[in-house]
């Protein structure tokens, strides 16, 4: 075990972890951060993506110890109430069928957006490949983010 101070939605937490312990679980089952999901444990599926300061990373092969001084953000820290363009986006498009995938297909999202916040169709489809979702939703996504991008443009 050894102790960690990680700064996770502005806070910063003490934990006492394996260093090779991923920050999915470090997130979920250490601070109780339930937003962020696991998927395949193989960083495949994005379901547990986060922000390590602004870039876009799969929790589940991520060691606590990789993280140092960095600032973690979960979709609780991407906004107080849940207002964030992004997630308004997803309501309006009714993007989330089961919802699973939504926390981490927006986290990526996010972090994409931050670098280029106006993408065009084929940079979201490339940006967002790598986030998979069962249920399809992947043109209702492709218009959440067109929606924003068009937003932030004006």
């Amino acid at each position: 075990m050894a102790k960690y101070s990680i700064q996770v939605n502005g806070k910063i937490h003490n934990v006492d972890v394996p260093e090779d312990m991923p920050l999915l679980w470090v997130l979920r089952d250490i601070i109780n951060l339930k937003g962020v999901k696991f998927g395949c444990g193989k960083a495949l599926c994005g379901a547990c993506t986060v922000h390590l300061n602004d870039t876009a990373i799969r929790s589940c092969s991520f060691p606590v110890s990789a993280v140092g001084d960095g600032k973690v953000t979960t979709i609780e820290g991407l906004s107080e109430n849940g207002d964030h363009p992004l997630q308004q986006a997803w309501e309006k498009y009714v993007v989330p069928q089961c919802g699973y995938c939504q926390t981490g297909q927006i986290m990526n999202a996010a972090a994409f957006m931050k670098k280029n916040p106006s993408p065009s169709e084929q940079e979201i489809e490339q940006a967002m490949a790598g986030n998979l979702c069962r249920c399809g939703t992947y043109n209702r996504i492709k218009e959440a983010i067109l929606e924003v991008a068009r937003s932030t443009s004006d």
